[in-house]
């Protein structure tokens, strides 16, 4: 079953147009954002309005076809965020003003780490360098997410 233009439009409005995962905002990205399976097609998830989140471009590749990851602090295979059952808040946190992601518990560690949130791995630090920008311009962190010094 293809996801039609309507399904699309309502999963972008549920996540007030911001990646699911990341927290990135679509009105500051140059790309359109992408339609994520959280259970993925090819792991059985459906096309269904509930399994459905809005993801960046990065975050969408990171997460390929993975539901689970490694928690690096107790080193345990954990699912990984899913927007649809955990909320933002109680897994991250900002810090430095919004330049990194900290998961808070084993699923928001996994996360970041399966995810790469913080370029620690590929890119040289590109999205803290976006982020820095998005900060400088107002776009950034959202408002309801909560930040640490």
């Amino acid at each position: 079953m293809a996801i039609t233009k309507d399904i699309r439009q309502q999963v972008r409005e549920r996540a007030k147009y911001l990646c699911e995962y990341c927290h990135s905002s679509e009105e500051a990205s140059a790309a359109r954002f992408e339609i994520d399976h959280i259970q993925p097609r090819s792991c059985g998830g459906a096309d269904t309005f509930e399994n459905l989140a809005l993801a960046c471009q990065r975050c969408n590749s990171y997460r390929y076809n993975f539901t689970e990851g490694t928690d690096p602090e107790y080193k345990v295979s954990t699912q990984l965020f899913n927007p649809r059952l955990h909320q933002w808040n109680e897994h991250f946190v900002w810090e430095k003003g919004g330049l990194v992601i900290r998961g808070k518990t084993s699923i928001g560690r996994a996360t970041c780490d399966r995810l790469d949130l913080n370029d620690q791995r590929h890119n040289d630090g590109a999205i803290v360098k976006a982020r820095r920008l998005w900060i400088q311009g107002g776009w950034h962190p959202p408002s309801n997410d909560a930040i640490e010094s």
